[in-house]
């Protein structure tokens, strides 16, 4: 199939958006990892205001990054290949399927940890540090992610040429 103006209007859009995302989130995970992230550095938060800053944005960066690969590009994509649009875990089965990401299950964690990341972060200094933890660990999987989308939209013509 070919996408409709649309839907390649809003690829580009999006390919320029997960470009962007990928390579912010890339620069705050390496900053932010040089060591890892244990439960005191999380208890310290307050008194590091520059950590504090390069958590929220490592936290933020991460969510932005799925939540554009999974709920705003998968989508699209999927109904741009005639797939019958379905709720998330369908979506997530039928990309795990087509080799888009490398496993459904995966990405839901990502997407758990992702809002774990978020709403435990003030509570428990413990909870945050494995999350974020965690989270970095899972960067190289947004990436390849990111890189095979990207690459699919390529072989597949539906980016304008620059």
């Amino acid at each position: 199939m070919i996408p409709d103006p649309k839907q390649k209007h809003r690829f580009e859009f999006l390919v320029r958006v997960i470009r962007r995302e990928r390579e912010h989130l890339a620069r705050t995970d390496a900053r932010l990892f040089v060591e890892p992230f244990i439960a005191q550095r999380a208890q310290r938060l307050d008194e590091h205001i520059d950590e504090a800053e390069r958590v929220d944005a490592f936290v933020s960066r991460f969510g932005r990054l799925q939540d554009t690969l999974g709920d705003k590009l998968l989508p699209v994509y999927l109904e741009a290949l005639g797939e019958k649009a379905g709720g998330v875990i369908d979506d997530l089965d039928r990309a795990e399927r087509l080799g888009l990401i490398p496993s459904a299950d995966d990405w839901f964690t990502i997407r758990k940890l992702r809002n774990q990341m978020v709403h435990e972060y003030i509570e428990d200094p413990a909870i945050l540090a494995s999350a974020l933890q965690t989270g970095h660990e899972f960067v190289p999987i947004l990436f390849q992610v990111a890189d095979t989308l990207l690459a699919a939209l390529e072989k597949r013509g539906w980016l304008s040429e620059k």
